[in-house]
């Protein structure tokens, strides 16, 4: 799964047709990891037993079981222009982990939880466009 930017109007309002938990993730004014995990954080409603690092958001985003149940969930990120300027490499890990977190729930394996949707702003001025990374590398 590669997340490309698309508008987010139009996924949010099916998303909450279909009754599924729905999450702006704005990014608006984040610049660096640190702003990047709070802000995960506090839309995300994650526990506080979630780390400030890569290897705990994933986890987190695989172990949904803090929040209330839903038919899916839709993570729509905005804002996130900024951040992927100033910040590229933690950007593309960022995305790494979200594509990961959406195709684990899509996974027979994950069992019968919901569906892990994510989005992207599409209409983000100046958006970088993404490039290939040769390998992982959390920090």
């Amino acid at each position: 799964m590669t997340l490309e930017p698309e508008p987010v109007a139009p996924a949010l309002a099916a998303a909450e047709a279909a009754g599924w938990d729905t999450v702006r993730l704005d990014l608006d004014g984040v610049r660096g990891k640190a702003g990047l995990m709070r802000r995960c954080g506090e839309a995300l409603r994650l526990p506080e037993w979630v780390g400030g690092n890569w290897d705990a958001l994933a986890d987190a985003l695989r172990d949904l079981s803090w929040l209330p149940d839903a038919t899916g969930r839709l993570v729509a990120v905005t804002g996130w222009g900024g951040f992927a300027a100033a910040r590229p490499r933690e950007w593309e890990t960022f995305l790494e982990v979200l594509e990961e977190a959406a195709g684990f729930w899509r996974e027979p394996e994950a069992g019968p939880g919901p569906e892990l949707r994510v989005v992207l702003d599409g209409t983000v001025p100046g958006a970088p466009s993404r490039t290939a990374r040769p390998g992982r590398r959390r920090d």
